[in-house]
């Protein structure tokens, strides 16, 4: 069997390290569940119950002292005046020690009154570890915690190519692929200035490199998070991103880099925002064909 099989095989739900966990404090009681590591993610959803409780779940209160836009100051609100109920971004410890990573904490789209808290830069976690998750409560003194043991899906495969596509004076190689039964994982390297279109001289520009994976039947598989930080491409970048499952047996996938069309005068993605079928535009991708690359997944 080969190893991307292998992963096809997994069980199709995701193996949570335990069952929902309940802590109630003060009339409001958090659940921990959806706990997930596979090497490449660790995730947990934070469920939120209680009477009387805020219609939102995420607290946006920044600190008194804090430096902050006049856009944001008014977030900066005495504990005092807190609204009771508020989920604050949580602290995370693995066996006992203080894990650093960056991450998303927002709402869980699909489940109402529920957060969801996503790490995908790891660095070397073990397969197996003690996870605290400490998450404080607005008008609540002491943080819930929780303490649950997490194992490692046992079922991804990591391929590492180290391969370099090039064009003019950019590049970039392709350094790791993880695949799981839930997540790929596109870890790369880039360097060079973009190259641009005929469409992206003169007023406009190419924004900094992103990158599509396509399977050999032709998906692309969804990006989790694509960044767009309003600013001139540097000439140097390591990207480490996350993008949905690639499926079953795949024999291949490709690697489309693509840029957006941008104004200089802003860095703005040109075409980006509502269309007239009041649907969210996220700006045309321009793909630049010499610099797509095939990666074998079987031995």
């Amino acid at each position: 069997m080969s190893p991307i099989a292998a992963v096809a095989s997994a069980e199709a739900a995701a193996k949570t390290a335990s069952s929902n966990l309940s802590l109630t404090q003060d009339g409001v009681t958090l659940k921990l569940g959806d706990v997930f590591y596979d090497g490449t993610r660790l995730s947990f959803s934070i469920e939120r119950e209680g009477k009387n409780l805020p219609d939102g779940v995420v607290s946006l209160y920044i600190p008194m002292d804090a430096k902050a836009s006049e856009s944001l100051k008014k977030y900066m609100v005495p504990e005092k005046d807190h609204k009771k109920g508020y989920i604050k971004r949580p602290e995370i410890l693995i066996d006992g020690k203080a894990f650093k990573s960056f991450g998303s904490f927002g709402d869980k789209v699909s489940k109402k009154n529920t957060v969801q808290a996503e790490y995908n830069q790891l660095g070397s976690l073990p397969d197996e570890f003690e996870m605290t998750v400490q998450v404080g409560v607005t008008r609540i003194s002491k943080p819930f915690e929780f303490k649950v043991p997490v194992k490692k899906d046992g079922n991804m495969v990591s391929v590492k190519p180290n391969k370099t596509q090039k064009s003019g004076s950019f590049s970039y190689t392709v350094k790791q692929l993880d695949i799981t039964s839930h997540t790929t994982r596109l870890v790369l390297d880039s360097e060079g200035q973009v190259p641009a279109s005929a469409k992206q001289t003169g007023k406009f520009a190419p924004s900094m490199m992103y990158y599509d994976i396509i399977d050999d039947q032709g998906k692309t598989l969804q990006q989790r998070k694509a960044g767009f930080f309003y600013s001139k491409p540097k000439t140097k970048y390591h990207i480490d991103e996350l993008y949905s499952a690639i499926g079953s047996k795949p024999q291949y996938v490709t690697i489309r880099p693509y840029t957006f069309t941008v104004d200089p005068t802003n860095w703005s993605i040109v075409g980006q925002g509502k269309g007239a079928d009041g649907k969210f535009k996220t700006g045309d991708k321009t793909y630049i064909k010499e610099l797509e690359m095939k990666i074998p997944l079987n031995d």
